[in-house]
């Protein structure tokens, strides 16, 4: 039997299309690494935050491996690269909502682990933690973290 596809791209997919459809700008927090290919001069702390809106890009494609698109920074033209597994979250600028992601999400686990909590973030600001699996001991599950974005 193979793996289940990763739920994640799809997330991603849905709330990028509910921003759009409620006139919200979406934007995606990126954990940068190796593979990801953004602008540097533009990352803070190994993150980056890059704005998805249909003005602000060109050519762009969410696929289940990775987002790729063209963007300007400081009025010249980028193609990026963002591998599924580097991106920690899709949420609208506007109001702060949308879904944020453990980063090792994608990662293939034993059938007795955990698997990764997904974090939703409210309009309050609170965070709503809705684990994939209830049968982890307390003792194993790692807070998730909400980072707020301005």
């Amino acid at each position: 039997m193979t793996e289940p596809l990763s739920t994640k791209p799809y997330m991603v997919r849905a709330i990028h299309e509910w921003c759009v459809d409620s006139g919200f700008t979406p934007h995606l927090l990126v954990a940068v690494n190796a593979q990801c290919r953004v602008p540097n001069a533009h990352v803070k702390n190994g993150e980056i935050v890059l704005n998805l809106n249909y003005t602000a890009t060109k050519d762009l494609l969410i696929d289940n491996d990775a987002i790729v698109f063209s963007a300007r920074f400081g009025g010249v033209s980028q193609h990026l690269y963002v591998p599924m597994d580097a991106v920690k979250g899709v949420f609208a600028r506007e109001n702060g909502q949308g879904m944020f992601f453990e980063l090792d999400a994608g990662a293939a686990l034993k059938p007795h682990e955990e698997k990764p909590a997904l974090v939703v973030a409210t309009p309050d600001a609170k965070a709503v933690v809705a684990p994939q699996q209830a049968t982890a001991k307390p003792a194993e599950k790692k807070k998730p973290t909400l980072t707020i974005v301005k």
